[in-house]
C-alpha cells in the first residue's frame, strides 16, 4: 500500500512509496482503510521534532475511514463501519479514564514509541505511526479504543476534521473553558484549531469573540465561522479597550503553542478570567508569569489537551452539530489533495497561509 514516510527528524521531504505493509491484526486491534486525513500543524511539529516521535515515521493523526478487519476480541465496531480515528486512545480502565479524564491516559501513547504497525519493503523493517496512528497511509491498525463509530451520512472530510482539529478546538471552548452565554472571548491563532475554538465559543453563546492572527487573510474566515471582530496582534490592545472597556476578556485562548502568545493571552484576559492553552508547544519554550500576578490577578491558567474530550461521546456529538448546521466544517477546508501531494502540502503548511488541507484517498 501507499504511505508517506519520514526517515529522520528534521527531513524536509517525505518518502512517498507503495511498498508499505501492515503487521498482523491483534486480538484487540482494528484495521481501517483511511478515506480522508487532515494535514495538521502537529504533523509538521512531529517532522521537526517539536513533538517527539520515533522514526522512521508515517505522520498523520487526523483521519477517518472504513473498518476492514477487527481482532477476535473486538465488539465495538465491525467491518464496514465508518469510524473516526482517535489519536489519544483511552484504555478505559486506569484511574484517569475511570475518573473522567480519558484524554490524559498514557497507555497507548507509551506503547506507540515501541510498537510500530507498519512494515517497509522487502526487509520487513518496522515503521511507526504518529501517535500510534499514521493516517498518511492507505490503511492503519489502531487499538479498538482508537476507532470511534459515527453515522455513515457524515462525509469523510468532516469526519477526519472531527478526529483532531474540531474536537481539540470546540472541546476547548465547551469542555475545558465551559464558555458561558453572553461572555467575551479572545482567540489567539486562527488556524484550523483556532477556528474551531471560535466555533465552540459561538455555539456556547459568547457575545463577543475577538480573533487575533498576524495574517489578515485569515480574518474574513474567522468572522465567517463566528468571530465578531478580527485583528492583528499589534491591534489587540486597542481592541481590548474598545470591546471590554480595558478590563479584559472573560476567556483567553492560546492556539499557537508559543510562550509569547501564552503571555499575550494572559495579558488580554480579565482579572479572574480563564486563560486556556490549546496550542502544542516545545518542551524548552518556557512561560514566565510572575508569582505576584498568579495570585493577585486571580486568573486561572488551564490546559486543554484534545479538547478534554471523551471521544466516545464527543465525536458523534460534534458530528450531529455539523449535520444540523451548528458547526461549519466545509469552510475550514482550504484544499483537497492526494497522498502524492503531501510534500507540497507540508510546504504550504510551513508558509502559514493554509488552513486544513484534506488528503482524499482513492
Amino acid at each position: 500500500m501507499r504511505a508517506a514516510i519520514l526517515h529522520a527528524v528534521g527531513n524536509d521531504k517525505l518518502d512517498i512509496r507503495d511498498d508499505v505493509t501492515l503487521a498482523p491484526v491483534g486480538p484487540t486491534d482494528v484495521r481501517v482503510r483511511i478515506r480522508a486525513t487532515g494535514v495538521c500543524h502537529s504533523d509538521l511539529s512531529a517532522m521537526t521534532g517539536v513533538l517527539p516521535q520515533p522514526v522512521p515515521l508515517i505522520p498523520g493523526h487526523e483521519g477517518a475511514g472504513e473498518v476492514v478487519e477487527v481482532g477476535e476480541h473486538v465488539s465495538s465496531v465491525k467491518p464496514g463501519d465508518h469510524v473516526v480515528i482517535s489519536w489519544r486512545p483511552a484504555c478505559q480502565e486506569c484511574e484517569l479514564c475511570v475518573g473522567g479524564q480519558p484524554y490524559l491516559c498514557m497507555k497507548y501513547v507509551i506503547e506507540s514509541f515501541s510498537k510500530g504497525n507498519f512494515r517497509l519493503g522487502g526487509d520487513d523493517a518496522t515503521v511507526f505511526g504518529m501517535a500510534g496512528c499514521g493516517t498518511w497511509a492507505e490503511e492503519i491498525i489502531v487499538p479498538w479504543q482508537g476507532a470511534i463509530k459515527i453515522d455513515e451520512d457524515v462525509s469523510w472530510e468532516a469526519a477526519a476534521l472531527i478526529g483532531c482539529g474540531i474536537t481539540t478546538g470546540v472541546g476547548a471552548a465547551i469542555n475545558t473553558a465551559k464558555v458561558r452565554p453572553g461572555s467575551t472571548v479572545v482567540v489567539i491563532g486562527c488556524g484550523g484549531v483556532g477556528l474551531s475554538v471560535i466555533q465552540g465559543a459561538r455555539v456556547s453563546g459568547a457575545r463577543t469573540i475577538l480573533a487575533v492572527d498576524p495574517l489578515e487573510s485569515k480574518h474574513a474566515l474567522a468572522k465567517k465561522v463566528g468571530a465578531t471582530h478580527a485583528v492583528t496582534p499589534e491591534q489587540a490592545p486597542e481592541a481590548l479597550n474598545e470591546l471590554t472597556g480595558g478590563g479584559g476578556f472573560d476567556y483567553g485562548f492560546e492556539v499557537v503553542g508559543k510562550s509569547a502568545t501564552i503571555q499575550s493571552a494572559w495579558q488580554l484576559t480579565r482579572a479572574g478570567g480563564d486563560v486556556i492553552v490549546v496550542g502544542a508547544g516545545a518542551m524548552d519554550d518556557m512561560v514566565s508569569i510572575s508569582a505576584f500576578s498568579l495570585l493577585f490577578e486571580g486568573k486561572n491558567l488551564l490546559s486543554s489537551l484534545y479538547g478534554e474530550a471523551d471521544v466516545r461521546h464527543d465525536f458523534p456529538y460534534f458530528a450531529k452539530l455539523h449535520k444540523t448546521g451548528l458547526l461549519d466544517l466545509e469552510s475550514m477546508i482550504s484544499a483537497r489533495i492526494r497522498l502524492a501531494d503531501l510534500n507540497d502540502a507540508v510546504a504550504a503548511l510551513r508558509g502559514g497561509e493554509v488552513l486544513r488541507q484534506i488528503v482524499i484517498m482513492d
